[in-house]
């Protein structure tokens, strides 16, 4: 019998010794997931309105004309060489003359020159006669009647005169030139050249009504065309209209932006950056780091070695970065690359 016993117990003791070497062991090393991470620091952004528009020249005109005469186009004293397309003109220059030397001899601007120089030395002298005594009220004033007649005949001989001159009547570029042959005969009215100044320029924008009453005159905007993608120009808002049209749900405003070196061109297609207004000193983050899930919105932080993910709250956002108004602090090390992979208190490793 008792030998019975001592071969149960071998066997349960096999048993067990048989059990514990077949047991899988239970302990694992959790490898660190390689992050780049930076500090959050202090930083600014905008509230802005993207739209679009075509940029328009501030002032454009057709000079024609005013009387007959043979065709003369004038040297640009800028270049030498007679005006031509892309010329720019000063105020009040002349780029085209008309010839007429009947028209010239039958305003007689000479004559009526010498006539109010004599006028006028009548009008002293009889001014210092009167003073004596030595002529009467009446003398004096009939003196002063024939210069005014004198000096208002010179002053329309030269204003005939001046309409064989075709000026600019204000700076700007040629755009037009029709080819007319020097010593043609031209009639009265005919389209001679165009001019345009955008040095200032304006464009139209059609902006959603839910900012209807956040757009304001003299916002700055800014102003970008995709053959200057190194350059950005600034304007303002000049004008806003009170109507939202039916179809479009929009509201008009016009912009205007300062063009002074001449880079931007009539008719192109410009985008505007509408700043509706700006925070400094917030904390603002990449928004391609930020992840949506049923939870929200969160990022993930690292404390000691470990990914901590964080609710946020946006505020202001831009195309590329957003403002964080909740969830985040100064100086929190905020993963930047590898957080794809991350769970709430997964274990890192900080590389560059």
């Amino acid at each position: 019998m008792k030998s019975f016993h001592q071969l149960i117990a071998l066997i349960a003791l096999i048993g067990v010794t048989t059990a514990c070497n077949n047991q899988p062991a239970t302990t694992t090393t959790e490898l660190a997931v390689p992050v780049s991470v930076t500090d959050i620091k202090p930083g600014s952004i905008e509230k802005v309105i993207n739209t679009t528009g075509t940029l328009n020249a501030t002032k454009t005109t057709v000079l024609k004309t005013e009387m007959t005469g043979k065709y003369r186009l004038l040297v640009n004293p800028r270049t030498r060489r007679p005006f031509s397309l892309g010329d720019v003109v000063e105020n009040g220059q002349v780029i085209i003359q008309l010839e007429d030397a009947e028209y010239v001899n039958g305003i007689g601007l000479e004559s009526k020159r010498l006539n109010l120089e004599i006028s006028e030395q009548n009008m002293k002298k009889q001014q210092s006669l009167f003073e004596k005594g030595g002529v009467t009220q009446l003398d004096y004033r009939n003196s002063e009647v024939s210069y005014t007649n004198a000096k208002d005949a010179f002053e329309r001989a030269n204003l005939q005169l001046a309409k064989m001159d075709v000026k600019a009547p204000f700076k700007g570029v040629i755009t037009d030139l029709p080819a007319i042959t020097n010593s043609t005969q031209v009639a009265t009215g005919t389209s001679v050249v165009s001019l345009m100044d955008y040095s200032t320029m304006t464009v139209e924008v059609n902006l959603p009504e839910k900012y209807i009453t956040d757009v304001a005159i003299d916002q700055m905007v800014r102003i970008m065309n995709y053959t200057l993608p190194n350059d950005t120009l600034h304007g303002s808002v000049k004008e806003l209209s009170p109507a939202i049209s039916t179809e479009t749900r929009t509201f008009k405003g016009v912009i205007q932006v300062a063009n002074p070196e001449l880079k931007l061109r009539p008719g192109m297609f410009a985008k505007a950056e509408i700043v509706l207004a700006r925070k400094d000193s917030v904390i603002v983050i990449p928004k391609d780091i930020i992840i949506s899930g049923q939870r929200g919105k969160t990022v993930f932080i690292v404390e000691n070695g470990t990914a901590n993910e964080k609710r946020i709250t946006l505020g202001y956002e831009t195309q590329n970065e957003a403002e964080i108004t909740s969830g985040l602090k100064m100086n929190d090390r905020l993963v930047v690359k590898g957080f794809e992979t991350l769970k709430n208190r997964s274990k890192v490793k900080i590389v560059k």
